[in-house]
C-alpha cells in the first residue's frame, strides 16, 4: 500500500527533475552563444591578429547577442571603446 509520504516523495522528486530539465532548456541556446562567441574571438585572434578581452562582461554581450554580439565585441575592441586586453590588465 502507497502511503501518503510516498506519493509526497515522489511528487518532490517529479518537481525537481522538471525544473532542472526547464532550466537546462532556458539556459541551453546562451551556453551555445557563448561557445561559439569564444570560437569567433579564437578565429579573430589567429586569422586576424586581433585581440579582445574576455571578461564577464563580454561573454554576457556573446551569450546574448549570438554571433552579432561577438562582432560587436570584437568591433568595440578594435576601435579602442571596449574589451582591451591592455586596459583590462591595467585595472581600468
Amino acid at each position: 500500500m502507497v502511503t501518503g509520504i510516498e506519493v509526497a516523495a515522489l511528487l518532490i522528486v517529479l518537481g525537481v527533475v522538471l525544473g532542472a530539465y526547464w532550466i537546462v532548456k532556458v539556459v541551453k541556446p546562451f551556453v551555445w552563444n557563448a561557445v561559439i562567441g569564444l570560437l569567433v574571438f579564437l578565429v579573430a585572434e589567429i586569422v586576424l591578429g586581433l585581440e579582445v578581452a574576455v571578461t564577464p562582461l563580454a561573454l554576457l554581450v556573446v551569450a546574448l547577442g549570438g554571433l552579432p554580439g561577438a562582432v560587436l565585441v570584437i568591433l568595440l575592441s578594435v576601435l579602442d571603446v571596449a574589451f582591451v586586453p591592455a586596459l583590462v590588465l591595467a585595472g581600468l
